[in-house]
């Protein structure tokens, strides 16, 4: 580990650093707990509490409650408390479970666009919020504030998307072999959908299903991560007030932060056809298990180990970009960020040189700064919480001892005394290492800004490396060759849901479904043709004559 340089950090102005979150006594009189000046202020433009010493109600089913875990929101920046949230009881979550089950009749009866219109009106409430509800995922998430605005806009754009797929969803006509007969396939909603998000996309996530479900005539019951519940009901409160407007309970949206209990309450429940859960191939293996052991739905969405390849005739500049982009942003903490790097032998020295310039660098201009998530300038920000620090260390430890090799001349925490928080908050610095080839950290998917790198002969070689890990979310190629792309594509390229060319791992677009293959869990959310799982699909065979031809030719002399 390196000592921390003086200019490698942004320092927070004295102002932020300034903070009291315990409890002080003066003449006897018991003083509220004050938040930070930047928390205050992010908080405060969501109408959320300030003083820490308030619990916030976390579950809305029509009215906000809370009578189970307390949950603590911390700043990974700085470790500040946040708040305290009340979460679910197991009886709330079944009550708010039963009361989004009523609200998804009112749902269901509805005309699609007007379904569509809704969620229309939900993208102007956030659009409003957007500056300031990026703002807190900044703060309570820890993604640098252009992640974290971009997040909601993401969310917006889904709205975009939700509103005009609410008039162009349609079923199938198919001809019959039968004369004066015709065949549909109908979808029709399914009713209450289930959303159990992560930490690290705390809106966007959610936005993905409620708005393909609203628009499919669904409800929704949200759990979110229980480090993240201030930006869950800060969507909540933007979302009831349009609800109630167009004549829908709020239990059409219900709200139930919580911890293990509350999700499997929400996982196991037969009024829940659909969960779509995002987290690690370990859970999301076990929600797999509960929701088929009851003949439900899923929608996975877990581990990423995603590779680049970049191949010897790739330009190098942008093969740079979008590695480095997606090695380190949102401090490694994206389903899609590059943990795997696969090099040409031809340009790998020359591409390491390059990569590592910017990793090592200590110059302000080029640097990747790593600083307060609010402050604009900043482009690495913290890990979300201790175990991942530890995460980080443990794997880099681990690699080290089996023989593998640190590259970049900054690791492990980052420490010093200059930063002002960095003892408190979850900083670690961005690295690039080389494992032995059949070292164990290679199968696995640590969340945290480790690339790990290693060279290939033949762009089948390397296929076969990118495919030879358990997940299979995103992949990308860097090439000019047209027959590399075509094979990249191809049944023999890529095996993941997400297969680039000239683009990194990061920054999928809504348009198109998103998920991963294999161990990452078969789902699909967002665009294409994600909406097919939000529905229940029927063929319905209509017979407009006045004759009665049986199937297989069977004849039982009855006259019509």
């Amino acid at each position: 580990m390196f000592p921390l340089a003086k200019s490698l950090l942004n320092p927070l102005p004295l102002s932020l650093r300034t903070m009291t979150i315990s409890t002080s006594t003066m003449n006897g009189v018991s003083k509220a707990r004050l938040l930070s000046t930047r928390a205050s202020k992010v908080l405060a433009a969501l109408d959320l509490p300030t003083n820490t010493d308030q619990t916030i109600q976390g579950v809305f089913d029509g009215k906000w409650k809370g009578s189970g875990e307390i949950l603590i929101s911390k700043c990974p920046a700085t470790g500040e408390v946040l708040g305290k949230v009340q979460g679910a009881s197991v009886s709330e979550t079944q009550d708010a479970i039963a009361a989004s089950l009523e609200a998804s009749k009112l749902v269901r009866r509805m005309p699609a666009p007007k379904r569509g219109e809704i969620v229309r009106q939900i993208r102007e409430a956030l659009l409003s919020k957007v500056d300031e509800l990026g703002d807190l995922v900044s703060l309570e998430m820890g993604k640098i504030k252009s992640e974290g605005r971009g997040e909601v806009v993401e969310f917006v754009d889904v709205c975009d998307y939700a509103t005009g797929l609410s008039r162009s969803m349609k079923g199938n006509v198919l001809p019959s072999e039968r004369p004066e007969h015709v065949i549909y396939e109908i979808p029709n909603p399914l009713g209450v959908v289930g959303v159990l998000s992560a930490f690290n996309f705390p809106v966007a996530v959610y936005g993905w299903n409620l708005t393909i479900a609203l628009v499919t005539g669904n409800s929704t019951i949200w759990k979110p991560a229980p480090s993240t519940p201030l930006t869950a009901i800060a969507v909540a409160k933007l979302i009831q007030p349009v609800l109630e407007r167009n004549g829908l309970p709020g239990a059409a949206a219900a709200l139930v932060c919580g911890g293990v209990d509350v999700g499997k309450t929400v996982v196991g429940s037969t009024d829940v056809p659909l969960v779509s859960f995002t987290g690690s191939e370990a859970v999301g293996k076990e929600v797999g298990k509960v929701v088929n052991d009851r003949f439900g739905k899923t929608i996975l969405e877990l581990g990423g180990n995603n590779a680049v390849i970049v191949n010897e005739d790739a330009d190098l500049g942008l093969a740079l970009q979008g590695v480095l982009f997606a090695a380190v942003g949102t401090a490694g903490q994206r389903c899609t960020s590059t943990r795997r790097l696969l090099l040409h032998k031809s340009i790998s020295a020359e591409f390491l040189s390059r990569l590592l310039k910017f990793y090592d660098s200590s110059h302000p201009s080029n640097q990747l700064a790593v600083g307060d998530p609010l402050d604009p300038s900043t482009l690495i920000g913290p890990l979300h919480n201790v175990a991942a620090v530890e995460k980080y260390e443990s794997t880099l430890a681990g690699i080290v001892e089996r023989g593998g090799e640190i590259l970049t001349l900054r690791s492990g925490r980052i420490e010093g005394g200059e930063f002002g928080v960095e003892n408190k908050g979850n900083w670690v610095w961005p690295v690039v290492v080389r494992p032995k080839k059949d070292d164990e950290s290679w199968m696995e998917e640590t969340f945290a800004p480790i690339l790990k790198v290693q060279e290939f002969d033949t762009l089948e070689e390397a296929i076969a490396i990118n495919n030879s890990v358990p997940q299979g979310l995103s992949s990308s190629l860097f090439t000019s060759n047209i027959q590399a792309m075509g094979t990249w594509l191809g049944p023999d390229g890529s095996d993941c849901g997400i297969v680039n060319v000239n683009v990194g791992t990061s920054g999928a677009e809504i348009g198109a479904g998103f998920g991963g293959n294999k161990s990452t869990g078969w789902g699909r959310e967002s665009g294409g043709d994600a909406w097919k799982q939000y529905v229940r699909w029927s063929g319905a065979t209509v017979n407009y004559s006045s004759k009665m031809p049986l199937a297989q030719g069977v004849n039982f002399g009855i006259q019509a």
